[in-house]
């Protein structure tokens, strides 16, 4: 085993694949100067023909990536900041997306979207979302967040090994978590949840940074009461039997997102609670997700997304 932190575990991957795969390479905005870290390193072993600064156009880079796919690589396209998904969403949500489906299964787009995600720093509406509802609004995409390091470095190698198109989202405050890891190279099946943390009388779901909310928010509660904490890691696919299997145990769920809360990712997880375990909960399923508005910038960003303290209301209003 190994300590590493949560960018060094995405650099490792994209290495690792890098160099057992001639096809994989990585295009984007500013991505041999790096400011997330992550591909920082690689320019030196790789050089610029596989590690290439592109124009600041995300839809140029975006329709790069998905022409390469289409041709036979498997590129990594660093779009720097989600949110910047908006900018490029022609190419990624009707050409990548679309792909295989419009040439009737004889082309695949394998090929990463890569975006720092999320709030934290204050840094305003442009650059602090987290765009989930809208890649999994689009069919032929996949969507991975992932919490950890371990998790980081895993589902980044099996995303660049799929060959379909994958939403890779990663958190701005996570950069700096560490954890031990395996020595050994290993991959996490996408649709594959993992249980951060068991318990007895409630469910949350947490996606992201969230699953620290929600593991904060059960140790706050802890000898009250019992919180289980599952972080599902990929939404596309999305592993729905863990998380009912939890429930049948728990009877009380909290879906916990940095979307926004109308038509965001807690919207549809829940809904699907409610058609395939309803028999077995005790209680409404309850969501804590971000406000139905812009992220604001500097100390007026906390109002917008969801801090601890609402987590442990959510739990606390289920567990009557």
């Amino acid at each position: 085993m190994k300590e590493i932190n949560y960018w060094q575990a995405i650099a490792e991957a994209l290495a690792e694949e890098m160099e057992r795969d001639e096809t994989v390479f990585i295009i984007g905005e500013n991505v041999q100067e790096a400011p997330f870290m992550a591909t920082r390193e690689l320019i030196q072993r790789f050089g610029p023909e596989r590690v290439m600064d592109a124009p600041l156009s995300e839809l140029a880079i975006a329709g790069a990536t998905v022409g390469a796919a289409c041709a036979g690589y498997r590129p990594v396209c660093d779009l720097n900041f989600a949110d910047f998904i908006y900018c490029a969403a022609d190419e990624i949500l009707l050409k990548a997306a679309q792909q295989n489906f419009a040439q009737a299964g004889k082309v695949n787009a394998p090929c990463v979207f890569l975006g720092v995600a999320g709030g934290g720093f204050g840094t305003g509406p442009e650059h602090s979302h987290v765009p989930s509802a809208m890649v999994l609004n689009n069919p032929g995409l996949k969507l991975v967040l992932p919490s950890t390091p371990y998790d980081a470095k895993g589902l980044m190698k099996t995303a660049i090994r799929d060959n379909n198109p994958v939403c890779y989202f990663f958190h701005k405050k996570l950069m700096g978590l560490k954890q031990e890891i395996p020595e050994d190279e290993y991959l996490i099946p996408l649709g594959q949840a993992d249980i951060k943390r068991e318990g007895t009388d409630v469910t949350v779901v947490a996606t992201l940074y969230m699953v620290h909310h929600a593991l904060e928010a059960a140790k706050q509660l802890e000898g009250k009461i019992s919180v289980e904490v599952i972080d599902p890691r990929s939404l596309e696919p999305l592993d729905m039997d863990t998380i009912i299997e939890s429930i049948k145990k728990t009877n009380r769920v909290v879906v916990v997102d940095e979307d926004t809360q109308r038509c965001g990712v807690a919207a549809e997880i829940g809904q699907q609670i409610m058609e395939l375990a309803f028999d077995y909960l005790d209680a409404p399923v309850a969501r804590v997700c971000s406000a139905n508005m812009p992220v604001a910038g500097a100390e007026m960003e906390k109002y917008c997304i969801p801090q601890v303290e609402q987590v442990v209301a959510a739990i606390q209003s289920v567990c009557y």
